[in-house]
């Protein structure tokens, strides 16, 4: 393997270190999505950056063996951070850079980039089960469930975090709407979408809006507008999925035909071992008509309609607390409840992955928390 080679394994493996790794494959699948993220220099220089954000000047100091000028190391920094593949945060005058997982990071980093070629290498990686495992084995999930506005009540006494319009109205940065991934790649493979037409719907906000914006990414957006796009995303029936944080960087608006997250929600036996969420849906049967739009409307096949006497039945094993069949039942016979034990989530992203680092489990151990997830008993 000459060295252009042997850098993108480097990197790999440095990766795969991280709080959320990127393992390898037997199809190299993951050195071939590397190379389009990449080029050998810049995957030299990434190999001196880790998942905590590293100051500018520190990273000069550790890579000076690449022999880059401190100018043109920046440069290169900039270029990768506007390119999706690394990321990037201002604090008091001084930059730093620092790594990102595949998902949620570089992944998505790519959404006005998609070619057939990538899309194929990202299935071709994801499928594989030790993306899998890895992906599933963290001890907090990246992204969590908040319930849409109409199914929310006053009793529930809902944190600022756990509500898009508290986000919305609260934010003091940029609001960048974005295209979903999910959804371009799923209409580029000639399968579209079910629930909406649309393509922008998910939005960021905080340093990931603030790096958008400076790789050009998405558009910004007033705080009147992203009330509206909410509007349409929780009439069209899409779950909402924040960043698992108290200080929330982004809201995916996610549908099930083509939202990674809830299509393995779908196949998973326990897919609550590994979901965030603070409430569920129960059923007043006194109230219920029996017409059958909260089953139709939920995504996780989390309801279902009892053949006698037509009472919809709600399956807390799968059931993510997202609220849409609340507000599409015209007798409002479906509630959400708040859970008994509030999970708060953490309080910004730094603090996320310190504790998925904190936590990184051995294969072993990855593979009997996938074990506990898929087996039905």
């Amino acid at each position: 393997m000459d060295k252009k080679e042997q850098v993108y394994r480097d990197l790999q493996k440095h990766l795969d270190k991280q709080a959320v790794g990127y393992p390898s494959t037997k199809t190299g699948a993951e050195i071939r999505l590397l190379k389009r993220f990449f080029t050998p220099d810049e995957a030299l220089l990434a190999i001196h950056l880790n998942y905590k954000p590293k100051a500018v000047e520190e990273i000069y100091e550790t890579a000076k063996g690449t022999g880059n000028s401190f100018d043109d190391m920046l440069n290169m920094l900039d270029r990768m951070a506007k390119n999706g593949v690394i990321g990037h945060i201002e604090k008091e005058g001084t930059r730093y850079f620092y790594t990102l997982p595949f998902v949620v990071g570089m992944f998505e980093g790519q959404i006005y980039k998609l070619t057939p070629e990538f899309i194929a290498d990202v299935r071709e990686y994801i499928s594989d089960k030790a993306f899998g495992l890895e992906f599933l084995s963290t001890e907090l999930p990246q992204m969590r469930t908040i319930p849409v506005g109409k199914s929310i009540r006053q009793e529930h006494h809902i944190a600022t975090y756990d509500q898009l319009t508290n986000i919305i109205n609260e934010t003091d940065g940029p609001i960048v709407i974005n295209e979903c991934i999910c959804r371009k790649m799923a209409a580029m493979s000639g399968n579209q979408c079910q629930k909406t037409s649309r393509l922008e719907t998910c939005m960021a906000f905080g340093n990931i809006a603030k790096n958008c914006v400076r790789a050009g990414m998405g558009r910004v957006i007033g705080k009147e507008e992203a009330r509206d796009i909410a509007g349409q995303n929780e009439f069209e029936g899409l779950v909402l999925q924040p960043s698992n944080t108290r200080k929330v960087e982004f809201v995916c608006a996610c549908c099930g035909c083509c939202c990674g997250m809830l299509r393995v929600h779908k196949i998973l036996a326990k897919p609550l071992s590994f979901w965030s969420t603070n409430y569920y849906a129960d059923v007043n049967p006194g109230d219920c008509t029996g017409c059958g739009a909260c089953a139709d409307r939920c995504q996780v096949h989390a309801v279902r309609i009892n053949k006698s006497p037509g009472i919809p039945e709600v399956n807390r094993d799968r059931c993510i607390g997202c609220g849409n069949c609340v507000s599409s039942c015209p007798s409002g016979a479906i509630y959400l409840v708040k859970k008994g034990e509030e999970t708060i989530p953490p309080a910004d992203s730094e603090d996320l992955y310190d504790t998925i680092m904190a936590n990184k489990k051995t294969t072993l151990r990855k593979i009997r928390l996938a074990a506990r997830l898929i087996l039905k008993k």
